[in-house]
Formats: C-alpha cells, structure tokens, sequence
C-alpha cells in the first residue's frame, strides 16, 4: 500500500466561533481554551509518520494564508464550500488514486497514533473504515481509494444517532471495517466525562 495521508479537519482556533455547543455548556472562553490545546496536541501527537503524512484541512479558506493559527509543521488545505459531507468527500478525493487517506476531526482528545494505524491496516483488506463514536456517528472515515466511492455523505443525517448508518448505507455492498469506538466532545457531559478520564489516567 502507498504512503497514505491523515487529514485532520479543523476550524481557525479563533474565539467564539470554535465549539459553540460546548461553549454553551462550560463557557466560550474554555471551550476555545479546549478547542486549540486538542488541535495542537493532536497535530503533535499525530504529526508525520512512516506510513503516513497529516494534512490540516481548514476553514474559513483564509485561514490558509494565516500559518501562525496553526501548529508549525502542519500542511494546510481548505475545506472550501458547502455542507459538512460536501467537504469531507472534498478531502477524501483530493490525492491521487491508490493513496488511502484518512480522515478525523479535532475534537477527539483521545486519538493516538496506533488509532491511525489501525485504520490504514484496515484499508488493506476493505473499501472504507470507520471509527464509530458513541453517539451514533464517526469521529473517523477512511477510503482505500483503490476506486472511488461516490455520494457517501449524501442525505446524511448529521449530529444524530444515524450518522454512521446512513453514510454506511449510502455505500451499498463496499466492504467496510470499523475500528475502535470513541467519543467526541462537544457538550458539557461529554467534556466532564473526558475530564474524568484524564484524571484517571494520570492517577
């Protein structure tokens, strides 16, 4: 399999217009404050690897010129216009064929590298994988790009339980694996909870 490519899809980290549920929740200034410390950790923790290289894939299309909103090493690509799925399948087709490419958020504080690496495994063997997230959605996707896969975000039903049924429906009889079921955060249960874990953690 080619070297592939991890994009990361990510907003400028500019206050008030970054995780605007959780702000609701635990307040604007802290949820920017979360917001940027997990975009720059995971950039950092993910960075380049053997098998893989990381591309940011930003917005607004401006913030592409302005590199001092993101991490120092990062590749900048724009997400361009239209809905969330228009953007997606925007990154997921923008290398050439045979190079697998995955794709995550930035609100996934929890991701390693061995997260990743599962995932390009897996594009050995199937079409597309998925990260499933606890919610009913993906806080991952990936396609092995063999050939393409058209229209898979198309009448998905975002930021609900049938996030992930719908995408995988959409992709009829390709073969699909799933790795390691995580959760987001984006609301002040979820950002509790991955407190709690953390301090576990550490403990």
């Amino acid at each position: 399999m080619k070297r592939g490519v991890l994009i990361v899809m990510a907003r400028a980290p500019r206050l008030g217009a970054v995780k605007t549920r959780l702000g609701r929740d635990i307040g604007v200034l802290n949820a920017w404050r979360f917001y940027r410390e997990t975009l720059a950790s995971t950039v950092n923790r993910l960075g380049r690897r053997s098998i893989w290289s990381t591309v940011l894939q930003v917005t607004p299309d401006r913030e592409v010129r302005s590199q001092r909103q993101w991490p120092d090493q990062a590749r900048l690509l724009e997400q361009g216009r239209g809905g969330l799925g228009t953007r997606m399948e925007r990154g997921l087709t923008s290398f050439p064929r045979g190079v697998p490419i995955v794709l995550i958020g930035s609100d996934i504080p929890g991701v390693t590298p061995n997260h990743i690496r599962d995932a390009f495994k897996a594009l050995g063997r199937a079409d597309a994988v998925f990260g499933p997230a606890t919610d009913g959605g993906f806080w991952l996707v990936g396609y092995a790009n063999r050939r393409p896969i058209k229209r898979a975000f198309d009448n998905v039903r975002w930021s609900t339980a049938h996030a992930l049924a719908d995408t995988r429906a959409n992709m009829g009889t390709r073969r699909i694996a799933l790795v390691r079921t995580m959760s987001d955060v984006d609301d002040g249960q979820s950002y509790e909870a991955f407190k709690t874990q953390s301090a576990i953690a550490i403990n």
